[in-house]
């Protein structure tokens, strides 16, 4: 039997038990055998938050293949890291509230200028990672492409964006399909080989998802989120990490695909 953990069980314990990636600029990442990112300088601010409701709180750092399932399992009792709200994914836990759009660009190599407009995307060769939650909403994009009378092109599935990535860069695709934050920091860091495309989806959430079973462990995350947001923290490290602060995000958690699909526009 799965046991999730709530407040009450957090308070009991002493400690909230987070789960971090470990390979997933610029939300969280390894330094020279230290975490960085967003989520480094965020959880300091958790500590914090939680040590006023008087509790500690945990991190452990994991490989991403496999740290929704400890969630679920209740290894630990929420994920501390850059996940992308999903149909699937809400079937399993309820979200807080978002704090960076994960809506969908694509990105070409530098200098490629057949790529620009939806129908310029018709018939080429696109890279996404196999998995990804991205591949749930490539009917946004088909369906664009059909507004434009025209047809996606063949769709290449790798085990990991780098992948994707160096067949862009050396002419086996067209196109990389990825969300926004991943996007921009992409091209900040290797702007000589790569270019920012449109958005080929309508709007994303990257938000902290939490186990269905632990209602009152969402409230407590959602608060911190309202304080974080009121203090201008959270615009402050949105802009240091992701280049630009977000303040249409919605502000409540996301609990339901129904509510999802209206945020989203995909209605």
């Amino acid at each position: 039997m799965i046991v999730h953990a709530d407040i009450a069980d957090v308070e009991k314990r002493g400690y909230l038990s987070v789960a971090t990636e470990d390979d997933y600029a610029p939300f969280n990442y390894i330094v020279d055998g230290k975490p960085e990112g967003f989520h480094k300088e965020l959880l300091e601010d958790l500590k914090a938050y939680a040590k006023e409701k008087g509790f500690d709180v945990r991190q452990e750092i994991l490989p991403w293949t496999g740290l929704l399932a400890s969630v679920s399992s209740g290894q630990y009792d929420m994920a501390f890291t850059g996940a992308l709200v999903t149909d699937d994914r809400l079937r399993v836990f309820n979200f807080a509230p978002p704090f960076a759009s994960a809506q969908h660009f694509y990105v070409k190599r530098a200098g490629d200028d057949r790529l620009g407009d939806i129908a310029s995307l018709c018939g080429k060769t696109a890279g996404l990672q196999a998995g990804s939650a991205l591949l749930a909403r490539l009917p946004e994009l088909k369906k664009m492409m059909a507004d434009a009378d025209c047809k996606i092109g063949e769709v290449v599935e790798y085990q990991s964006y780098p992948e994707a990535y160096a067949d862009l860069a050396n002419g086996r695709l067209d196109y990389v399909i990825n969300a926004l934050i991943s996007v921009n920091d992409l091209v900040k860091t290797r702007g000589d080989t790569f270019a920012k495309g449109i958005a080929v989806s309508g709007d994303g959430f990257a938000a902290w998802p939490v186990p269905k079973k632990s209602p009152e462990l969402l409230k407590l995350v959602t608060g911190f989120m309202d304080q974080i947001r009121d203090s201008g923290r959270l615009a402050e490290l949105q802009t240091k990490w992701f280049g630009e602060s977000f303040p249409a995000m919605p502000k409540e958690p996301i609990t339901d695909v129904e509510q999802f699909h209206t945020l989203a526009g995909m209605k």
